[in-house]
């Protein structure tokens, strides 16, 4: 399979001071302990309304953001999120609860949308041993029964952005075509999927870590759960080209170190349930980030269930100017001609993101996401919230260098050194 040329893509826009999302931490409880989750549920515990609202006053001195996910732990656990989804409506963002859904109930979904809750983005995947999962699951589309008691959920209440994550290891990496067929032919309760590569900084043993010049174990690592090397995006791609041949993603953030690397990467599929018309251009992306810039003085994210339904406008009018998407245009009428009911039945728009996290490379640098959608506040300041821990430990980042070779000398070469050097001096 031929592989992806980030310089045939649209590169997000998105920097650290003007990004679509924001990354808000409520609370470090959870009802679930996920293997290869790098927050501890025992520590720190919830934060008050005075600390969240002190959060968002450094997100908005310092950031610009179209939506604020709210995370944890598990948000839903904190109980005043009801209040906290409501502030952060009263300010300005569309606020999108990243939560495993276990405790969420209608009458607390309710709530929430009256308190101007935007969007859902579920954890779901074989890490969690969840409850509510089916007792023989054995594959992620085992747990196609659970995404989908949540995407009724809400659909059911309406109007509510619903979108997955799953964290993909070597052993899981095949399965995404369980979840990605599951997702196509609910495209119109599913607006969203996105996959994570699993990463630990045990997954690159060539490396040694150290803070503030002081050398320390590595972190947080769970190479059991983990093993079989390191994913790059590239293999999820290929995984769903597997199956949707014409998959082609438009848009990406690449890494701090190499501007090559896709650390996201997005792709928007129009189509009717499980039949893919095509994927939507760079240029689509492109535009549809400006307008939105310059209408709003936001980057776009998390567009609303109503836009994800208008796929043959979007289609009409973008096929007058791009011939990627007249190309989609043309393949819509051509195969809806003998079937005209079709042409009364909605085209959904659909996005699939795949998400690579931090790579470490073989000379020690560490190649994060350049315009990161996640980074959080912590005393004030803005960190990548996939290494907070660091920081909370640390006081600062890990750095890694590689390993030091051992130079093994016999006992008579480092005699004949000293004999040497002591000859030199006199």
């Amino acid at each position: 399979m031929k592989n992806l040329n980030h310089k045939n893509l649209y590169r997000l826009p998105w920097s650290l001071s003007d990004n679509g999302i924001s990354w808000l931490e409520v609370t470090t409880k959870c009802n679930l302990r996920c293997k290869g989750c790098y927050r501890d549920p025992l520590k720190d515990g919830h934060k008050t309304l005075q600390e969240i609202q002190e959060d968002l006053d450094v997100f908005k001195e310092k950031r610009v953001s179209d939506c604020m996910s709210i995370a944890g732990g598990d948000p839903l656990v904190h109980p005043q999120i009801v209040e906290i989804v409501s502030m952060i409506h009263r300010m300005g963002w569309k606020p999108i609860l990243n939560t495993n859904g276990i405790a969420l109930t209608e009458n607390m979904l309710v709530q929430l949308k009256k308190a101007g809750v935007y969007g859902f983005t579920f954890h779901v995947d074989l890490s969690q041993n969840r409850p509510d999962a089916p007792k023989d699951a054995s594959t992620e589309g085992d747990l196609n029964v659970v995404r989908e008691k949540y995407a009724r959920m809400l659909q059911k209440i309406g109007g509510i952005s619903c979108s997955f994550n799953q964290t993909v290891t070597h052993k899981t990496l095949p399965q995404l075509t369980e979840v990605y067929k599951w997702a196509s032919k609910n495209i119109d309760i599913v607006h969203s999927v996105v996959f994570i590569l699993y990463r630990e900084p045990g997954m690159s043993p060539h490396l040694e870590s150290y803070v503030n010049g002081q050398k320390i174990e590595m972190p947080y690592s769970n190479t059991d759960w983990g093993e079989g090397g390191i994913l790059k995006a590239q293999d999820a791609v290929n995984v769903i080209r597997g199956f949707e041949p014409d998959y082609m993603p438009s848009a990406y953030l690449n890494g701090t170190c190499d501007p090559a690397s896709f650390k996201w990467l997005l792709g928007v599929r129009m189509a009717q349930g499980d039949k893919t018309y095509g994927f939507v251009s760079p240029n689509f992306q492109k535009i549809i980030q400006n307008v939105s810039h310059y209408m709003k003085g936001k980057w776009l994210s998390y567009s609303s269930p109503k836009m994800g339904t208008a796929g043959r406008m979007v289609m009409v009018l973008f096929s007058l100017i791009d011939k990627q998407m007249r190309k989609i245009f043309f393949k819509y009428i051509r195969e809806n001609l003998l079937s005209p009911w079709n042409f009364f039945k909605r085209v959904n728009l659909q996005g699939f993101m795949i998400i690579q996290p931090i790579d470490f490379l073989e000379d020690g640098r560490q190649n994060m996401c350049d315009g990161c959608p996640d980074i959080t506040v912590h005393k004030g300041e803005l960190y990548w919230s996939c290494r907070l821990e660091e920081i909370k430990e640390y006081g600062a980042f890990l750095s890694t260098y590689p390993k030091q070779k051992v130079c093994q000398k016999s006992v008579n070469d480092l005699v004949l050194d000293t004999i040497k050097n002591q000859t030199l001096v006199q």
